[in-house]
């Protein structure tokens, strides 16, 4: 079976592929099926988000769609950057300095939790949407830590991993990631509804 991932992400289409490795679905990305698009993301939730872009897309392709949206909300700053943290990265001249920007804002803060979250949407080109939501809690180091992963990877220490998910392998990351779990809840449905 083959699914397309409505991003141009090189990251995002990376870590989905590692996490559908071992079910018998190919992700595709929007160029392996000759779609250009950049979608606006006009929506005011993650799940919002996540289904504009899945519906944009499967109008354009006739396999299965999925997009996501994520972010990452810090309590001390009442869950921002959040349904802004790509736009918040892009800001800066570099992820490592959107990190930078992110410990620099905590520093007078005891209150480090933060979560990541991530929707993800499921469609099809007769609009059938489906959403599954993961979340991960944790924290905000005070210094960025680790070599792997991705965006604000390593300034985010998982609760449940007990590991910066910039210290910890991919394979690691994928059984506590909020993309992880957003995936799982995914497969299920795929499974349930006998698509895979």
């Amino acid at each position: 079976m083959k699914i397309v991932l409505a991003t141009n992400n090189s990251h995002k289409i990376k870590e989905y592929r590692s996490l559908f490795a071992n079910m018998p679905i190919e992700v595709l990305s929007l160029s392996d099926v000759a779609i250009k698009s950049d979608i606006e993301e006009t929506g005011t939730s993650y799940e919002e988000n996540a289904a504009i872009k899945a519906e944009n897309i499967a109008q354009l392709t006739k396999y299965l769609v999925i997009a996501d949206d994520s972010g990452l909300e810090l309590c001390a700053l009442g869950g921002s950057p959040g349904l802004n943290s790509a736009r918040f990265a892009a800001q800066h001249k570099s992820q490592s300095e959107a990190n930078r920007a992110i410990l620099k804002s905590l520093e007078k803060s005891d209150n480090r939790q933060a979560r990541f979250v991530c929707v993800i949407a499921l469609a099809n080109y007769h609009e059938r949407l489906n959403l599954f939501r993961g979340e991960c809690l944790g924290r905000i180091l005070l210094h960025p830590e680790g070599e792997s992963g991705f965006g604000y990877d390593p300034i985010f220490f998982s609760d449940e991993a007990k590991a910066c998910f910039a210290a910890i392998g991919e394979d690691e990351k994928n059984r506590y990631s909020h993309r992880a779990k957003a995936v799982e809840q995914l497969l299920a449905f795929l499974a349930d509804e006998k698509i895979i």
